[in-house]
């Protein structure tokens, strides 16, 4: 029987019945406001911190302590004051609009527990990375930019590595997939992508979130294929091998590695243009001195801030490229276009299936549900005529 690839996307598009495409729409769209109204809320906080006058007269204070530790607690006050005048929208955005659309099931004293440690984190982890890129400011004058950015590319190459081992177990738990027919279908691919089976595994992400979702991460031998507890237990076996074979897709064709390489240029670029644009920025909001001492440091994470807002249309077309070869990947690997068309409807939930093109375009990092099921449809056509063409 030939395969009508429209009308088969169309079907499974329309599975989810009416109200439930409504509301992924709905979502979604309130996802894309939430971009504009988040930067407003981050210039408002810039605003307070520069006019408060405490980052002036903290850094005058540290001054006699030396560069390093001056500029890692100014950095550390910062991050941390800034967290915390923004809790308020965080957990809107975060937490209650999330609960409100059932995308987590998390109590709000579990949410809060673990954003404390994700501070914690960040303080620690983010005052080191700006410090020395005030080190880089200061010893390699107009060329700080260029330094930066190869600091932030060996910064997210350590950071891949480590988080898998000591980063993500703090907030989940972590287990090999359990033996049984599923780990049996996920070995033997693994075993064909060169994988150690060891680094297969399923995960609570539904701690966090009603989500179907899986994620390949990590370096070297840190490397691993984590598929989460909501996906695992509401997906077939074929779905799972589908899900897992985008995942492969993602670690053999490279991804992470083009990742840090777009993150490096990215942060060169950032930079570069920070410190072209920061006196303009600092008279805005009123700051008193330049880019290089750390009093004024929330203008330029705010101008860093707003430069990657203006990227994303660039950055999500890389990231729906690279998605779209994982898809072509698990239908090359385990060439069941169904079961990865059934696991990317149960995305749909969250992410509406059907934007415009100019929408996809601006705001969606993963290619649009529809014309993702539309690939498979016409991957599975493809190769039931070419299975008719062979008897």
């Amino acid at each position: 029987m030939d395969v009508d690839a429209v009308a088969a996307t169309q079907q499974y598009i329309d599975s989810l019945g009416a109200p439930a495409l409504a509301k992924a729409a709905a979502y979604t769209t309130g996802g894309h406001w939430l971009l504009l109204w988040g930067l407003l809320v981050s210039a408002l906080v810039t605003w307070v911190l520069v006019r408060s006058g405490v980052l002036v007269a903290l850094e005058a204070k540290l001054k006699p302590r030396g560069a390093f530790l001056q500029v890692f607690l100014v950095a550390a006050v910062v991050l941390l004051l800034s967290a915390l005048l923004e809790l308020p929208w965080s957990l809107y955005t975060d937490w209650w609009r999330e609960t409100s659309y059932h995308r987590t099931s998390q109590p709000l004293g579990d949410y809060l527990g673990q954003s404390a440690i994700a501070l914690g984190l960040t303080v620690v982890l983010g005052s080191l990375f700006l410090t020395g890129v005030y080190a880089f400011m200061r010893r390699a004058g107009k060329r700080w930019w260029l330094w930066s950015g190869g600091l932030a590319a060996v910064a997210s190459a350590l950071l891949m590595l480590l988080a898998p081992t000591w980063i993500e177990p703090l907030f989940n738990d972590y287990q090999p997939v359990p033996a049984g027919v599923v780990r049996e279908a996920l070995v033997k691919m693994a075993d064909q992508a060169h994988i150690s089976s060891a680094r297969l595994f399923v995960y609570n992400g539904s701690r966090q979130s009603n989500n179907f979702t899986a994620n390949a991460g990590g370096l070297g031998a840190a490397a691993r294929i984590a598929i989460s507890d909501v996906a695992f237990k509401s997906a077939s076996l074929d779905e799972v091998k589908a899900v897992t074979g985008h995942e492969i897709g993602h670690y053999v064709l490279g991804h992470v590695w083009r990742g840090v390489g777009m993150l490096t240029v990215l942060a060169m670029l950032f930079f570069y243009l920070a410190d072209r644009l920061f006196p303009l920025f600092a008279r805005g909001f009123g700051a008193v001195g330049g880019i290089a001492q750390p009093a004024t440091l929330p203008v330029l994470l705010f101008i860093v801030g707003v430069l990657g807002l203006l990227a994303e249309p660039f950055t999500n077309t890389l990231s729906r490229l690279d998605e779209t070869e994982a898809d072509r990947y698990s239908l090359q690997m385990v060439n069941l276009p169904d079961a990865l068309s059934g696991a990317l409807v149960k995305t749909a939930e969250y992410r509406n299936p059907r934007p415009g093109a100019m929408e996809e375009l601006l705001f969606y990092d993963h290619p649009a549900v529809e014309n993702r099921v539309r690939m498979a449809m016409e991957w599975k056509a493809t190769h039931a005529a070419a299975a008719k063409a062979a008897r």
